[in-house]
């Protein structure tokens, strides 16, 4: 159940609705997710800008969304799921790979390897065991690479988080059921 309305462009302040036209400019269309978060123009600011910024950085586009995959699954934020499976896919996931990220599953040992890592992360509040950050590192893992699945899994956790608060409607197409996998 929505428990923060999407903010509407029609009525929206000044700075919310410059935000909310410059995310349809760039997106061609505003997921309520951002026009939730426009009620306070920082916090959809701060997220869009975090986002950008780690999209740039050196994990490919197929590991960021499996990351998002096993820590939507991991908080249960249907919104997330269904959002990043949609972005999993074309980002070049298959809907079985989309539905196997979420359980922290890949037949690519490296990517296995982070998923987990990123599962634990959510799963023990980012207190893993040295033995968890030596597999990472065993795997071929960067600290740079590894920094980043911790930002990935924090900016990941704050959107679960804001839409479990919101009650953000899904306007994405619902993430497949693993219990039909």
């Amino acid at each position: 159940m929505t428990r923060i309305q999407p903010i509407d462009h029609n009525t929206a302040d000044s700075a919310a609705a410059d935000l909310l036209h410059t995310v349809k400019k760039k997106m061609g269309s505003v997921p309520n997710l951002i026009a939730t978060m426009a009620h306070s123009p920082a916090v959809a600011k701060a997220y869009l800008g975090f986002s950008q910024t780690l999209s740039s950085g050196f994990l490919p586009p197929r590991l960021r969304e499996q990351i998002a995959l096993v820590v939507g699954e991991t908080n249960r934020c249907d919104y997330c799921l269904a959002a990043h499976t949609a972005l999993g896919k074309a980002a070049g996931l298959s809907e079985q790979e989309t539905r196997a990220a979420r359980r922290a599953h890949s037949p690519v040992e490296k990517e296995q390897v982070a998923l987990e890592l990123a599962r634990k992360i959510v799963q023990d509040r980012g207190m893993i065991a040295e033995t968890q950050l030596g597999r990472v590192r065993q795997a071929g893992y960067t600290d740079g690479e590894i920094a980043e699945i911790v930002a990935h899994v924090a900016l990941n956790i704050f959107t679960n988080y804001f839409n479990h608060v919101a009650g953000t409607t899904v306007d994405f197409p619902a993430a497949p059921s693993l219990a039909a996998a």
